[in-house]
């Protein structure tokens, strides 16, 4: 695809949209020339920060026009590469979108702008007795969009779903400008193709998000929570499918090895003791609405560990040690990144082929000479791979590593796993799409995205690479 750089005439017309909020000074562009994505870092041309969804569809009828790339943007906390401009042209950045239109408590719904933080939602629902499940670690700092746009999930989707069970309706920017609603707010939805569903995880290569309306549930009274040691990663990573198989589906369970405990208590500074020989912890929660209930649960979920090489269970006694331990978790991307060079891989495999592919990730790592450090959501099967450069020289690092990656998610594919369950392919794992998917496959999301952008304008070079006669 030829782009036509942002000229003189056509910015008059970008600040003539959205004012003072149209920066193209370089120092300006800086914070959205990278996002947390290793350390790619592309400038964009010029950025706007709409504040309605007309503003933004003025905007794209421009780029469509004069043939500009858009780059649509919310949080900059992904994973992927996904809001790199990595043509230039136009960022549009979602984050003064960022209103809670309205909490339908009588039908289970809200209605959210993209910027609106996932944990506000979360709050301000919760608030009412009502949840949002899907909180991702970055839950803090992320907007919903992003979210949206990477099919993102979080703990707690192991026992409530993912993000797709969650968004009824969107209202979308075509890359024409045109604007649509996707579906309909309703539970269920049987009328033509769900377009809904197709927007969801498409990265921004299809349209931005202007409007979300998602569904909630009753938020659970009460929870508990427990932190399971072992001696081995293996062990660790075959407890969690023998949980499931014992009938108990907790709220959340994480998986975290011994490294990333050890950074994390290196970055944060916590009183945390690890003893000798434990290798792996699993985080494990179980909610709802009755204390006797859970403490059986927690009975049953104790037994399975037992039987299955558990070194010890310690029971979170205050909500303060609930929080600690949360944040342990939470923050162990950060520490991860705060030690060493390193890249991230989001791989998902179906949860019992997870000790195989755990011990696979280490084998790999063995022969190319690179360190890893895994946790992720166990309990679905996601294991996020913190590869660290540590003492890998320059050359392997830039020209061998690559090698190693690929044989990771060859790993993951035959294990009946895909290339990421949250965090999108973006920029970064394009080349790699063709190890999952075919060549038929490949074809039909590229004439799915042709039939949605056909001057290719929309958030290109991510995803998949373009046809050889593009």
């Amino acid at each position: 695809m030829k782009f036509i750089p942002i000229s003189k005439e056509i910015l008059e017309q970008i600040i003539a949209i959205t004012g003072e909020r149209t920066f193209y000074n370089k120092e300006d562009l800086e914070r959205f020339s990278h996002d947390e994505t290793e350390d790619l870092v592309f400038y964009p041309e010029v950025v706007t920060l709409p504040e309605s969804t007309e503003e933004v569809s003025a905007l794209v009828k421009l780029c469509d026009k004069h043939q500009i790339p858009i780059t649509p943007r919310g949080a900059g906390t992904g994973l992927s590469g996904g809001a790199l401009a990595i043509h230039g042209g136009l960022v549009i950045c979602m984050e003064k979108m960022n209103k809670i239109i309205d909490i339908d408590e009588r039908n289970l719904q809200a209605t959210v702008e993209p910027g609106v933080i996932t944990e506000n939602l979360i709050d301000a629902v919760g608030d009412k007795n009502l949840l949002y499940p899907v909180d991702p670690a970055s839950k803090g700092s992320c907007f919903i969009g992003g979210n949206v746009a990477h099919g993102s999930g979080g703990p707690q989707v192991v026992k409530y779903g993912t993000i797709r069970e969650y968004i009824l309706n969107l209202e979308v920017v075509l890359p024409s400008g045109e604007i649509i609603w996707t579906g309909a707010n309703t539970l269920k939805f049987s009328s033509g193709y769900n377009l809904t569903q197709l927007m969801i995880g498409s990265e921004g290569t299809l349209g931005i998000v202007t409007k979300i309306v998602v569904k909630l549930i009753p938020k659970p009274k009460e929870n508990i929570l427990m932190l399971a040691s072992f001696k081995s990663n293996e062990a660790a990573c075959q407890a969690v499918s023998r949980i499931f198989m014992a009938g108990q589906t907790p709220s959340s369970l994480e998986f975290m090895e011994r490294k990333g405990v050890e950074w994390v208590i290196k970055y944060d500074q916590i009183a945390f003791t690890l003893v000798d020989g434990i290798e792996a912890f699993l985080l494990i929660e179980v909610n709802g609405d009755s204390m006797d209930d859970l403490f059986m649960q927690c009975e049953q979920i104790n037994i399975v560990l037992e039987e299955n090489d558990c070194q010890d269970v310690l029971l979170a006694d205050s909500s303060a040690q609930k929080e600690a331990l949360w944040n342990m978790r939470r923050t162990m991307a950060v520490s991860v990144k705060s030690n060493s060079v390193y890249k991230e891989e989001d791989t998902v495999v179906p949860r019992a082929e997870l000790p195989k592919l755990i011990k696979g990730i280490k084998e790999i790592g063995n022969r190319y000479g690179f360190e890893s450090v895994c946790y992720g959501h166990a309990g679905d099967g996601n294991l996020h791979v913190n590869i660290i450069k540590g003492g890998m020289n320059d050359e392997d690092w830039n020209h061998k590593l690559g090698d190693g990656i690929k044989e990771i998610f060859e790993l993951t594919v035959s294990l009946g796993g895909t290339l990421s369950g949250e965090h999108g392919i973006g920029y970064v794992q394009k080349d790699y799409m063709p190890i999952k998917f075919s060549p038929v496959h490949i074809a039909l999301m590229q004439g799915i995205k042709t039939v949605f952008d056909p001057k290719g304008i929309m958030n290109p070079g991510k995803m998949f690479n373009p046809p050889a006669n593009a």
